[in-house]
């Protein structure tokens, strides 16, 4: 941390390079608004993009039993995310918490801890992109948030999400589109794949 002396003794010693904040200033944000577009708001989940999600979680390799649940306050978000608890309950798996958030936050450090106080084998999110956005950045510069150990429903799959939060910020996060495919965020590009193909 560095700090001013002044000559005759440190008696005023100030700092002159405090942190930057990890959330988007407001300039900025508008600045992106300008440029992408408004992000949308999550419309209600399908039953195919809700298979997918468990799917990438249950795969045999994955290994995950424990989850984190998080959404964000608005209606499709918070269906989401309870219909997903039931169903990983329902598969033997264990919630450990389930936190939710507003769209716009001081800091975003209470709901980040929250997300976080456990250690689940993964996290599920369900929420609008915007608030997620701030969320994250919080995430990776305060917690140990691990993205790549992070699915979410279709309302964050949205190549602007990634040049909101800023490159790796969100690497590794997967998740599920609507019709049942799946998606990946690898550094600023989200790439999808279409549903696997049924047998026989």
């Amino acid at each position: 941390m560095n700090t001013h002396v002044p000559a005759d003794g440190p008696t005023d010693i100030r700092l002159i390079d405090a942190p930057a904040s990890p959330l988007i200033g407001a300039a900025d944000l508008a600045e992106s608004l300008a440029e992408y577009g408004d992000l949308p708001r999550p419309a209600p989940h399908t039953q195919a993009e809700l298979a997918a999600l468990i799917g990438l979680l249950a795969r045999p390799k994955a290994r995950v039993e424990t989850v984190t649940v998080g959404h964000s306050r608005d209606p499709a978000s918070r269906a989401a995310a309870e219909a997903f608890t039931a169903a990983w309950q329902a598969r033997g798996g264990t919630v450990l918490a389930v936190v939710d958030w507003p769209e716009s936050a001081a800091s975003w450090l209470r709901p980040a801890k929250r997300l976080t106080a456990e250690q689940p084998d993964a996290w599920v999110i369900a929420a609008a992109p915007l608030g997620f956005a701030q969320l994250a950045r919080r995430l990776r510069h305060s917690t140990d948030w691990d993205p790549a150990r992070t699915v979410a429903f279709a309302a964050l799959q949205d190549s602007r999400l990634p040049a909101l939060t800023g490159p790796d910020t969100l690497h590794g996060l997967r998740g599920a589109s609507t019709g049942g495919g799946t998606w990946e965020v690898n550094h600023r590009w989200v790439t999808a794949r279409p549903p696997a193909a049924a047998d026989g």
